[in-house]
């Protein structure tokens, strides 16, 4: 990037990249161990979940190269741990560890750092065993109700929630509690 200009970084429309992964419909998880620095921290922000190693190390260190992150680090950091935490780490370029990440709220787990891909695959597991269309309501709710106002992300809310009543999962689902068995889900 050393040698780029303006008209180059706008050429290259990155910004499509970014936006088909955080767009992508079905849960994506994050298994950080090791460096997750610039856009390796961006990437993992743009996960649904992030499993952490507890010497995993994090950071926008751009600052200290003369720009700022572009992937969505100005927003979607302090949108995860609060304005003066994440403007301390933006505004320094410091790095912090796994630990640190889920204490402050950016990642979901912080495991033992030979665990990482194995707990990884079993929130992944667990979700892929839940009904699919549900599964992809809440990660769409969320997203969309996110930067709205909480009267028209109730809204959203609401209106997946009765949508949810005509699907064949949630007949199966309830009759499975009733019947005090585990469901089959199929997606329908």
């Amino acid at each position: 990037m050393a040698n780029l200009n303006s008209v180059d970084i706008y050429l290259q429309k990155m910004y499509l990249l970014w936006d088909s992964i955080s767009k992508y419909s079905k849960p994506l998880i994050a298994a950080v161990n090791g460096y997750a620095l610039g856009g390796g921290c961006e990437l993992a922000m743009h996960a649904d979940i992030i499993v952490a190693g507890e010497n995993a190390k994090f950071g926008q260190p751009e600052i200290k190269i003369g720009i700022i992150p572009g992937a969505g680090g100005t927003q979607r950091f302090p949108r995860a741990t609060g304005k003066f935490k994440a403007m301390r780490y933006l505004l320094t370029g410091e790095m912090f560890s796994g630990k640190d990440a889920y204490e402050m709220g950016l990642v979901s787990y912080c495991v033992k750092d030979e665990n990482v891909m194995d707990v990884a695959l079993e929130v992944a597991e667990k979700i892929a065993k839940m009904p699919p269309i549900a599964v992809s309501q809440i990660k769409e709710v969320v997203n969309k109700g996110y930067d709205l106002s909480l009267d028209a992300a109730l809204t959203l809310e609401r209106e997946a929630f009765v949508m949810l009543f005509s699907t064949e999962d949630q007949k199966e689902g309830m009759r499975a509690f009733i019947e005090k068995r585990k469901p089959e889900y199929k997606g329908r």
